[in-house]
Parts: C-alpha cells; structure tokens; sequence
C-alpha cells in the first residue's frame, strides 16, 4: 500500500506546469498536509500554479466524497474477507459510475452542491454565465 506524500503532490505540479504552459492554472485540493505545507506552497508559486484549498469540513465541495458514499453503500452488503476481492469490487464498482451507475452518479454529484462564497473566474465562459446569473436576478 503507498501513501501519497507532499513530494508526489510537487511531481503533479511540475506535470501541471509542463501540460498547460502559458496557462493560468487553479489546482483545488482539500486540506490534507501533504497538500497543504511549506514545500507545496514554494513549489507552486516557483511554477505560478494558484492553490485554492476548500473550507474545512466541506465534504459538499468535495465530489470525490460523493463517489465514496455510493461506493460504501454497494460495499455495505458483504463482508470481504479476502482483500484482493474487496479491492475488485471496489474497482468494479467505480468502472461503473458512467455505466449502469450513471443516474446514481449524476443525482449524487447534482445534490445540493456547497459552492464557494468567493468564486475564482477560471474560464470566459463562466463569467459570462455567471453575469447573465446576476442580471437575471
């Protein structure tokens, strides 16, 4: 089993960095301390990617949350007492959210989502619907 460390959260920054050269880049995390240290910030700015972390105890900002609570609930129903099986099941269960899960997936991922109070303007189009929003309102 590995553990993601702040080192390998660097490496996908200089990823970033290389695949959207000249880009402005947002990366969204949540705010476990490999992400969220010294060594993440410096590399970061070095590489003039922004970080935006979502507010603590925000599990509506987190859509990865979502996807855990469909796939514990299709785990709840047996116990697994061989690993390799949990983790097929897990695996096929996951295969399966833009499948047969699909609705499931889209209700979930569509239920009340928290939004950020201070939105970050990533994209043209997003501002524009976000000031046809305001108009209409």
């Amino acid at each position: 089993m590995t553990h993601i460390t702040s080192t390998q959260i660097c490496e996908l920054l200089y990823k970033l960095a290389a695949e959207y050269a000249g880009e402005q880049i947002y990366l969204v995390l949540d705010n476990a301390r490999y992400q969220k240290c010294k060594l993440v910030w410096t590399v970061a700015e070095q590489l003039g990617i922004n970080l935006v972390y979502i507010p603590a105890y925000s599990p509506n900002l987190n859509f990865i949350e979502r996807l855990w609570k469909h796939t514990k609930s299709k785990l709840r129903t047996k116990y697994y007492d061989n690993f390799g099986d949990f983790k097929e099941k897990i695996d096929s269960i996951i295969n399966r959210t833009d499948k047969e899960d699909k609705d499931i997936i889209d209700r979930l991922i569509g239920e009340k989502p928290q939004l950020f109070d201070e939105s970050i303007c990533v994209t043209e189009n997003h501002a524009f619907h976000v000031m046809e929003k305001n108009r209409a309102a």
